[in-house]
C-alpha cells in the first residue's frame, strides 16, 4: 500500500465520480473518460495543471497544507475524506520495521464490557481484529466460532475477513452489500494513516485475492468513519433483529475500538436479544477472560 500511489487513485477516482454541471465548470467537447479533466479539477483548486498531474502521478511529496485543503474543496470531499487526503498526501515519517508485538485488550476494556452482560459488545483492533467480546456480543455477531479464539493472535477473528469469507457471517447481515462497503470505507481509512502496516497490506492482499466482492469495493475507494448507524440482522437462533450501534474509541494511540449494539425498548429485537442472553447466560466463560489482572 505505497502511500503515493494511494494517493494517486484516490484523487483520480474522487475527480472521475465529478461531473462539470455538479461543479459549475462548463462541458466542452467530447469526453473520453468520465468526470472532470484534470486542468479542470486544477483550474478550480487554484494550482497548475502540471502540479496537479504530479500529484496524481504521486511525484510530488511535499504539498503544502493550503493545496491539500484546495484540492478537497474542488472535489466536494466529505469530513472523512479530507482526513484521509491529508493522511495520504502528508504521510508521517516511516519508522524503521520492527517486528509487531501481538496486540491485547486493556484490562479496563474487558471489565467494562464483561460489566454489561445485556449489551452485546466486540473490541476491535486497528485492523477490525476481535480481541474480546463479551457472551452476548459473540453469541450475536459470531457464535459458531470458539468463545476463547480473541484470547490468542494466532487464533483471533478478524470481522472484516468474515464479512467476505465467512458464509455464516455473510447470512447474517440482511444487507451485506450496505455492511460490506461500510467495513471496507472504515479499513480504506485506517489504511491511510498505517502505510507502512504489514499485517493490514497482508489482510488487504488475501481478501483481494480471496473475494471478488472486495476487490471491487476496495478499488472504488470508499472513505467513511462509521461511528454509528442501524444493523439489519438475521440470527441463526433468534430471527430478524433491527440494532443501533455505536463505536467507542479509548483516548489513546491503540486503534482500538468497542462496538456496543442496543435495540429499541420494547421492541421485538430487544425480545430477541434477551433470549439470546439467556441461552448465552448457560455458557461457562473461559477462565484467561473471567480473571482479570489489573
Amino acid at each position: 500500500m505505497g502511500t503515493h500511489s494511494e494517493l494517486g487513485e484516490f484523487l483520480r477516482i474522487r475527480r472521475a465520480s465529478l461531473q462539470p454541471e455538479d461543479v459549475g465548470v462548463l462541458n466542452y467537447g467530447i469526453r473520453r473518460v468520465p468526470g472532470l479533466r484534470r486542468e479542470e479539477l486544477a483550474m478550480l483548486a487554484g494550482v497548475s495543471t502540471t502540479y496537479y498531474t504530479r500529484l496524481e502521478q504521486g511525484l510530488s511529496t511535499n504539498a503544502s497544507e493550503a493545496v491539500i485543503d484546495a484540492i478537497a474543496r474542488a472535489l466536494n470531499l466529505s469530513k472523512d475524506e479530507r482526513v484521509h487526503l491529508f493522511n495520504l498526501a502528508r504521510p508521517g515519517k516511516t519508522k524503521r520495521r520492527t517486528p509487531a508485538k501481538p496486540d491485547k485488550v486493556r484490562p479496563g476494556t474487558l471489565r467494562l464490557i464483561q460489566s454489561m452482560p445485556g449489551t452485546p459488545a466486540v473490541v476491535l483492533g486497528r485492523r477490525s481484529e476481535v480481541l474480546a467480546w463479551n457472551v452476548l456480543g459473540h453469541r450475536l455477531v459470531a457464535g459458531h466460532l470458539d468463545f476463547a479464539a480473541p484470547e490468542a493472535p494466532s487464533t483471533r477473528p478478524n470481522m472484516t475477513r468474515l464479512l467476505f469469507l465467512d458464509d455464516h457471517t455473510r447470512e447474517l447481515y440482511t444487507r451485506w452489500p450496505d455492511e460490506a462497503r461500510r467495513a471496507v470505507a472504515s479499513l480504506r481509512l485506517v489504511a491511510g494513516k498505517s502505510a507502512d502496516d504489514q499485517e493490514l497490506a497482508s489482510l488487504v492482499g488475501e481478501l483481494t485475492l480471496k473475494s471478488p466482492d472486495f476487490a471491487k469495493l476496495w478499488v472504488r475507494h470508499p472513505v467513511e468513519n462509521c461511528m454509528s448507524g442501524v444493523k439489519y440482522l438475521h440470527h441463526p437462533e433468534v430471527g430478524y433483529l433491527e440494532l443501533n450501534f455505536e463505536v467507542l474509541t479509548p483516548p489513546d494511540e491503540s486503534g482500538h475500538r468497542v462496538l456496543l449494539y442496543a435495540a429499541d425498548p420494547g421492541s421485538a429485537a430487544a425480545e430477541a436479544l434477551q433470549l439470546l442472553q439467556v441461552s448465552g447466560d448457560t455458557l461457562k466463560v473461559p477462565r484467561g477472560l473471567a480473571e482479570i489482572d489489573s
